[in-house]
């Protein structure tokens, strides 16, 4: 075990956190049993921390620290952790002391795991909120397999006729690209994509002429631009009707991004150099749309969403994150859930996955070199959220200084479309603290709902 002291101050932060989703606590005398519950639980979530040595009273009140006298004393626990999850792969753990506190507490940190993990009673758990909730319904572990990337629902066969993809003009038009030449048919089987005489739902997704019509609500692409930077679209924002991409997935990529980079050409917003277009690098759309199609869950029946905002975009894909990729570890770790998908779509011509398994790292340059925030990665319950948001690395201050190089003067409305605030008493706060740094001052005559400001000197 590695060790560390923590000291008065940090124990008392330890004593204030409350259970969650990544978080749980349990006193040492917790028996093996009930313990692995909590380990298994986080390994086939999203991972998560335990202190165990922390009594955590039923009835509420103060935490107590209820440490282990030493750490041989603890070496039972670690033969109830290693027995589920190998220390060092999957999970560390670290040794606690605490000024004035006696003996020591056992944290473990557990990553999510790519493995289906059990309790030493060969029990299967997930962690939801505060909860430890025990999975033994064969749908239940069926969908925990598909989340993991165990098993992947493009094998399955998709109950229609092989000549929907044998014959279909995506893949008469593919088949005239490859090398050497091959028949259709031949090819598709020999690639995994027709089975039993069935096309495959990978089969389907990237050669049916018309996948929505075999697999509806599975594999389409719904945008929306909505008028407003709230933080949710409401009917009354939304522009017009959602448009509908459709078409098999190698046509869905290129078609989305032109019609998303379309759609934020149209808006145009007040920046420190006036109103100007919004612009967004067409490579971190490309990127992200093509990561959301080529890697969505296509078990679940829903749509890929993307929801273009006055100030960011947002790409939901249906499904988790699969394996052992979190939002944190996603730029750096490979795990493929449709691999069949993601192989055979790299072989049409000019492949929208061309640098395979580099595209989300390609767009978080992209971003950069815009001088934007990055993309956020949200994982939700059955789903993962990208959002893309138009704005620049320049702190609030930096950018009214900007406006006032080229303006003479900037208003509180003018301020929040510039640094993208929705709060007009946050600008009024920056402006505050401009004036007592001063860097600005009031515009003489200017009061109440007018109120403007200048840069001094």
């Amino acid at each position: 075990m590695q060790t560390a002291t923590l000291t008065a101050h940090e124990v008392e932060k330890l004593f204030a956190m409350v259970e969650s989703h990544f978080l749980d606590f349990k006193a040492k005398a917790i028996a093996p049993g009930k313990l692995t519950r909590s380990i298994a639980a986080f390994a086939n979530s999203d991972g998560g921390e335990l202190f165990v040595g922390i009594q955590e009273p039923s009835a509420g009140g103060p935490k107590t620290w209820d440490g282990f006298d030493d750490q041989e004393s603890a070496n039972g626990l670690l033969q109830v952790i290693n027995a589920v999850l190998p220390l060092g792969q999957g999970c560390r753990v670290t040794w606690l002391e605490a000024e004035g506190r006696p003996g020591g507490v056992v944290q473990i940190e557990v990553h999510k795991n790519r493995d289906i993990i059990r309790t030493t009673n060969n029990e299967v758990y997930i962690r939801r909120g505060a909860q430890n909730l025990p999975i033994s319904q064969p749908e239940a572990l069926e969908r925990l397999r598909l989340n993991k990337g165990l098993s992947s629902f493009e094998t399955m066969t998709v109950d229609a006729k092989d000549e929907a993809v044998t014959n279909s003009e995506e893949t008469i038009s593919f088949i005239l690209e490859i090398v050497p030449h091959q028949e259709p048919d031949r090819w598709l089987r020999k690639q995994q994509l027709i089975i039993d005489d069935k096309p495959t739902v990978a089969g389907v997704v990237l050669f049916a002429d018309e996948p929505q019509a075999l697999l509806p609500k599975r594999c389409g692409i719904k945008v929306y631009r909505y008028r407003t930077a709230a933080d949710e679209g409401t009917r009354e924002a939304l522009d017009g009707v959602p448009r509908t991409v459709e078409g098999c997935a190698y046509r869905q990529v290129y078609e989305a991004v032109a019609m998303t980079k379309t759609i934020i050409e149209g808006i145009r917003r007040m920046t420190p150099q006036g109103l100007d277009s919004v612009e967004y690098p067409e490579e971190t759309l490309h990127e992200i749309i093509t990561n959301a199609v080529l890697h969505r869950d296509y078990s679940i029946p829903d749509d890929i969403h993307i929801r273009i905002y006055d100030n960011r975009v947002e790409v939901e894909s249906p499904g988790s994150l699969p394996g052992h990729i979190t939002p944190h570890n996603i730029l750096d770790e490979r795990f493929a859930r449709n691999g069949n998908i993601v192989r055979v779509i790299n072989k049409f011509p000019n492949p929208p996955n061309k640098d395979v398994g580099e595209g989300l790292n390609t767009a978080f340059r992209a971003m950069k070199l815009l001088y934007l925030k990055e993309p956020e990665i949200v994982q939700r319950e059955s789903s993962v959220l990208v959002v893309i948001r138009h704005e620049q690395l320049a702190s609030p201050e930096e950018r009214i200084m900007t406006f006032l190089e080229s303006h003479d003067s900037i208003s509180n409305g003018e301020a929040r479309e510039i640094c993208v605030i929705r709060e007009d008493w946050r600008i009024r706060s920056i402006f505050a603290r401009m004036v007592a740094a001063g860097m600005i001052e009031k515009v003489p005559g200017s009061m109440t709902s007018n109120t403007a400001y200048r840069k001094i000197g």
